[in-house]
């Protein structure tokens, strides 16, 4: 999968409230699909969608043992998009710093125009 269609993914993954709930408990260990969905007051089958989600994000990994499904956490999707975030940011702070250091710039050639022109 490229890269930024599993940046894609993992943001979409992550714009979730009940997402972020579940990976927030997936970030303790291991568990079975039907602990995950306990604390959600919604279906199963609601809670198997949002776990999808984040399955395509890779964000998860689910284990099959008969017929229980186990989930767990996988950072590494986290790690990429945060390393993209940190790029990103530094990229637009450069640029950010260099148009106020033009702004300033231009403002102080205009108040030496101005002083100048006074008589």
């Amino acid at each position: 999968m490229s890269a930024p269609r599993t940046l894609d993914r993992t943001l979409l993954a992550l714009a979730d409230p009940t997402r972020r709930a579940i990976l927030q408990r997936l970030s303790a260990g291991e568990a079975r699909v039907t602990e995950v969905a306990r604390p959600f007051d919604m279906s199963l089958n609601a809670v198997s969608k949002h776990i999808l989600v984040l399955e395509r994000a890779r964000l998860v990994k689910r284990r099959r043992v008969g017929r229980d499904h186990f989930l767990s956490y996988r950072p590494e999707p986290l790690d990429a998009a945060a390393q993209w975030i940190a790029e990103t940011r530094t990229f637009w702070a450069s640029r950010l710093d260099t148009l106020e250091r033009l702004l300033r710039e231009e403002d102080e050639a205009e108040r030496t125009r101005t002083s100048t022109d006074t008589p």
